[in-house]
């Protein structure tokens, strides 16, 4: 499984976090046993089987661009004149045999264990994680040289990939930007073969191309980090200044100059004496790790409370949660999903338990605390009825 401390380990933990997250490129060679159990063609080809996957979240890639969905699936209509895209497989594999590459967005949705890895990303790096899926079967480029607006982690699961990589042409370049990066000139920085087991880091800018062209087919994971930027902190910032009454009154377009003078004095004041907490990107992290829905999960059969059973297992499903102890109240706090919880101290002990992201049972829970099981079973129910933890079972 690979959780927060598996990701630490594999990519450096904080050296990784102080010298190279948004800095530079970085490959970390491993062995076809790490990743063993992650994803395979067989996961793969009962996904595409067994789900109704339209473009974009299933592609193919050739040169640059999409193939019609035309050239590879028929639509087909049920009985209730519900119409979807249906592979034909012999299509399918003439597109990839002659150069396509295959794309399957947010496979963690619909995949348990890409799930705990993104999520294990997801707390070591402190943001949301999508990660995709990728094959590829011949030299052909299935997307040509480009960059992208986010960084990513590339996980090579089975065969080979070639990526050239190239430095950023335009400083910390964004979705939404005022203009393009330019085409790098000269020879690629890196040129590097992924084989089973190896990870790659790239952040967000950097050109790169990315070939099957080892005589082997590709697949491969890449987990892509959700950018956050000085414009993301104004933002926030923005948001926390709506109690403020220079932010609430109407601007005066119709006002005096010197009326509108004041009124942006007064907004500037505003900011300014907030931009000198020292401790503002704490507090943005901290406000958007406790507001952060995650992956709500229905409890279902439980819908009016969780019966005191030691066996039901439970876990987060808002895994960038924080615990927070009151001592001159003697509680703690568990802010999750955008909820705070306020809970005597005695629970602390269960509420940490539930913080490993690991699914745990009610039994567990309440020998970790002390508790009765039907205390806890109230208390991890108010966190189901806030969408920060869901029912996994009543089994581990």
């Amino acid at each position: 499984m690979v959780d927060a401390a598996s990701w630490a380990g594999r990519l450096g933990g904080d050296r990784f976090l102080a010298r190279t997250y948004h800095r530079s490129y970085a490959h970390f060679p491993g062995a076809a046993a790490d990743t063993a159990g992650l994803f395979s063609w067989d996961d793969l080809n009962r996904i595409i089987a067994t789900q109704r996957l339209e473009p974009p979240r299933l592609r193919l890639s050739v040169d640059g661009g999409m193939v019609p969905i035309h050239r590879y699936a028929i639509p087909t209509t049920n009985r209730r004149s519900v119409t979807w895209s249906r592979i034909q497989p012999s299509d399918f594999h003439a597109q990839l045999r002659d150069g396509a590459s295959l794309v399957l967005d947010a496979v963690e949705k619909i995949h348990p264990a890409v799930g705990v890895a993104a999520e294990g990303l997801q707390r070591f790096l402190g943001t949301s994680v999508q990660a995709n899926v990728y094959a590829s079967w011949t030299e052909r480029e299935g997307f040509g040289r480009h960059w992208d607006d986010h960084d990513v982690v590339v996980v090579q699961l089975h065969g080979s990939k070639r990526w050239r990589l190239w430095g950023m042409t335009r400083e910390a370049p964004t979705f939404r930007d005022v203009e393009s990066p330019e085409e790098p000139e000269g020879e690629p920085v890196a040129d590097l073969v992924l084989s089973p087991g190896d990870v790659l880091y790239l952040p967000r800018g950097w050109w790169h191309s990315v070939t099957a062209d080892q005589g082997t087919e590709s697949l491969h994971l890449t987990f892509g980090m959700v950018t956050h930027t000085g414009a993301d902190l104004m933002l926030w910032v923005v948001d926390q200044l709506r109690a403020s009454l220079a932010f609430r009154k109407d601007i005066p377009r119709f006002g005096a100059l010197a009326e509108q003078s004041d009124f942006i004095d007064a907004v500037r004041r505003e900011v300014a004496d907030m931009m000198t907490d020292p401790r503002l990107v704490e507090r943005w992290a901290e406000s958007i790790d406790t507001t952060d829905p995650g992956h709500a999960v229905p409890s279902l059969p439980y819908v009016d409370g969780l019966p005191a059973q030691r066996e039901i297992a439970v876990k987060l499903t808002a895994p960038r949660c924080r615990l927070t102890p009151n001592r001159a109240e003697g509680t703690v706090t568990f802010s999750a999903a955008g909820t705070a919880w306020d809970f005597a101290e005695s629970a602390a002990p269960a509420l940490g338990t539930l913080l490993t992201n690991q699914p745990t049972t009610l039994g567990e829970l309440a020998d970790s605390a002390g508790l009765e099981v039907k205390e806890v079973a109230e208390l991890v129910w108010a966190l189901i009825d806030g969408h920060a933890v869901a029912v996994m079972g009543t089994a581990l």
